[in-house]
């Protein structure tokens, strides 16, 4: 029986192979395996058909940048969906927001660090966290100061099911992405050089750092993770023929 057509299915489909060979030739320009770099849809701006479209073409992860928008998403759609919190979390926010998140790319603070610490026990559910680091220095950005982590490291030692399990950076906003990549690169030199202090077992494993704008430099510089919105769902919001 033939499938009836589905515009917003195909619009996807089409724009996420785009994205991928994009992807493919960055990391063949930098000597990576595709598979070494995760596609993490942001939906902060696209519409709940989108997201549950999404899980039609196999795409279960997902991004959003707000902790409201992310719970009530995660209550309205499939439980196969595994969400991930890009945007800033209040430490009030934290037990609200820790049933649906398998982890948080924003901990900017040692205080939000023990309050997830806090509540992962009280749940006995694990969680994986990355410390956001403002690179750039700009006032408009949340996370640490690169100095402020250094000095820092040996406080993020934590217990019970908290995993540090990397980095997350935003770069300045800019019509040139090559502007980006001093920002990248300065973020996979931090990881390299604490990961170089750890044991292996202990070791940290993803720089989550681009965007749609400046994805291909990221990949170029050592990014695992790349947030992509725009280049998604832009003028999907609006009826399509």
């Amino acid at each position: 029986m033939l499938q009836p057509p589905n515009p917003l299915k195909d619009q996807l489909q089409i724009r996420l192979s785009a994205v991928r060979e994009r992807i493919s030739a960055a990391c063949q320009r930098s000597g990576r395996s595709p598979d070494s770099v995760q596609l993490l849809p942001t939906t902060k701006y696209a519409p709940l058909p989108v997201v549950e479209t999404l899980l039609s073409l196999n795409v279960t992860t997902i991004a959003e940048s707000r902790p409201q928008q992310l719970i009530e998403r995660a209550q309205r759609c499939s439980t196969n969906i595994h969400w991930h919190l890009i945007g800033h979390l209040q430490r009030n926010k934290v037990r609200a927001v820790m049933p649906y998140v398998t982890m948080i790319h924003s901990v900017d603070s040692l205080r939000l660090l023990e309050t997830l610490r806090e509540e992962s026990l009280r749940r006995q559910q694990s969680i994986s966290v990355l410390l956001e680091v403002n690179i750039s220095g700009e006032d408009s950005k949340d996370g640490f100061k690169p100095d402020e982590l250094i000095k820092l490291w040996p406080d993020f030692d934590v217990d019970g099911h908290v995993k540090i399990d990397g980095l997350m950076t935003m770069a300045p906003l800019t019509d040139d992405p090559e502007l980006a990549r001093p920002v990248f690169r300065r973020l996979k030199q931090l990881l390299d050089d604490r990961n170089a202090q750890l044991p292996p077992h202990r070791q940290m494993q993803h720089l989550s750092m681009g965007m749609s704008d400046d994805f291909e430099i990221a990949i170029e510089e050592g990014a695992t993770i790349i947030r992509l919105g725009s280049c998604l769902f832009d003028g999907l919001d609006r009826p399509l023929e």
